[in-house]
This record gives C-alpha cells, sequence and structure tokens, in this order.
C-alpha cells in the first residue's frame, strides 16, 4: 500500500534518482543495500518485475519521522523531462567538481520517483514535534544513487544532490 493511501503520511516532495537503464538494481540489492543502514528505517512493499529488477517499495522511518515511496519510471515522461534537462544544464557553466555529475545526470535513461512523506503525529497540532528529519531521505537517495550508478536530482531546486 502506497504511503499516499496511508492518513498518517502526508506528501511532502518528490525527488529523482537518475541512471541508465543498464544500471537498473535488483530489488534483492536494493533490499540488502538499505538494510546497512541499519534498523533504523524498514522496508515494506518491495515489488520486483519477473526479471526481479525494483519496480517500488516503501521505506519508512518512524525515528525520523519521514516515509518515502519509491518507483521505477521508464518511457516517454522520463524522456520528455530529461530532454528539458539536458538544455538546461547545457546552457550552465559547471565547476570542474560537479561536472562529472552533471555528464552522469545528462547520459540518464530512467529514473526512480522519490515521494518524500512526513508521519503525522496523533499529537494535537499545538504540539511541535519539530521538523521533518531529512536524513533518511539523505541516505536513502544516496544509496540508490551509488547501487544504479546514477544521481540524486531535486526537481524543485533543479539541482544535482552531490
Amino acid at each position: 500500500m502506497s504511503l499516499f493511501a496511508n492518513s498518517r503520511y502526508q506528501w511532502r516532495e518528490t525527488y529523482f534518482v537518475l541512471f541508465q537503464r543498464k544500471h537498473r538494481p535488483k530489488a534483492a540489492d536494493v533490499k540488502r543495500a538499505l538494510a546497512e543502514l541499519g534498523s533504523r528505517i524498514e522496508v515494506q512493499e518491495l515489488t520486483a518485475d519477473p526479471e526481479g529488477y525494483l519496480e517500488s517499495l516503501t521505506v519508512v522511518s518512524h525515528a525520523d519521522a519521514a516515509g518515502m515511496d519509491i518507483t521505477y519510471v521508464d518511457g516517454p515522461e522520463v524522456r520528455e523531462q530529461l530532454a528539458e534537462l539536458r538544455q538546461q544544464w547545457k546552457r550552465r557553466p559547471a565547476e570542474p567538481r560537479e561536472r562529472a555529475h552533471l555528464e552522469r545526470a545528462l547520459a540518464a535513461e530512467v529514473r526512480f520517483d522519490v515521494y518524500h512523506f512526513e508521519e503525522v503525529s496523533d499529537f494535537s497540532e499545538d504540539e511541535d514535534d519539530g521538523p521533518l528529519d531529512p536524513g533518511t531521505l539523505l541516505l536513502v537517495l544516496g544509496k540508490l544513487a551509488r547501487l544504479c550508478h546514477g544521481e540524486a536530482f531535486d526537481p524543485q531546486s533543479g539541482e544535482i544532490m552531490q
């Protein structure tokens, strides 16, 4: 079940991991990589295609009041977005340290959509539980990007997340 259908979670933002199709990871490899992050996270609803490649999963971290729905996306929507990004990024000067990241992102063909959610407390709205901790999101994005030789991308800022 997607976190969109769970009333305990509110969607906050969407991130992407851009990568080449040939580096699409197997579901078992993703599960193993995320397990390296420790007991703070829980992998749920892991699905794979018939060859074992990751289709989708849900990651929950109650400690960070966070959750993520992660979905593999391939098709015209991705090609259009990547064409737009190529046009934007080719016009922008890149510092030497970010050039390799941009080149890897520009070579992408597919992506993971990472929908970031905040876990809503049962307490009244007057109580301040503090801001949503992005720690788990950053760790998961990093693991996915390394696993598929890709780049995490924040579409709100238009920036590669290094």
